[in-house]
């Protein structure tokens, strides 16, 4: 799953550990999630776009998401 992450959090001048912190998760954690190695769950992706505050659609880009399972149908 692609995500905005690396960006969000770099807008809102943080370290990988600031964030890790900031939603109860570790840092390697966030780095997998920002090199699309591990998909965030509900709940982690709410938590980190509440803090950035932004949705989980615009962080998860899960109209990109959905829009490309349409085309292969």
């Amino acid at each position: 799953m692609r995500t905005k992450v690396r960006e969000y959090r770099r807008m809102a001048g943080m370290t990988q550990q600031q964030l890790a912190d900031a939603v109860g998760v570790s840092a390697r954690t966030i780095i997998s999630i920002e090199k699309e190695q591990y998909s965030p769950s509900l709940m982690l992706a709410y938590r980190m776009a509440r803090l950035f505050g932004t949705s989980v659609e615009e962080l998860c880009l899960l109209e990109d998401n959905l829009r490309m399972e349409g085309e292969g149908e």
